[in-house]
């Protein structure tokens, strides 16, 4: 089973791309203190989101793939918070 995804998406999914690229550009000329790198990480994690579910095609795949995706997502999150926690009492 394939999915033909209309044209007209892509661009606007890449037209988003780019603004929200000009937008993390815009936020780091800006100075919020400690609220920069999160507003960067949540506009990257927004950006990587889009590009997974059009580009990678998983928003039209079967839920195994969801689930293979939710699973590495959750791997990241381990492997960043055991880091974290080294990195932190050091």
């Amino acid at each position: 089973m394939s999915h033909v995804v209309p044209q007209k998406i892509y661009l606007l999914v890449f037209a988003t791309l780019l603004l929200m690229t000009l937008v993390t550009v815009d936020v780091a000329f800006y100075n919020f203190g400690w609220l920069n790198i999160y507003l960067a990480l949540v506009i990257a994690t927004f950006k990587a989101t889009i590009v997974v579910m059009y580009f990678m095609h998983v928003k039209f795949s079967p839920r195994l793939t969801w689930l293979f995706a939710i699973a590495g997502i959750f791997w990241m999150i381990i492997l960043m918070v055991l880091m974290l926690s080294d990195y932190m009492t050091r």
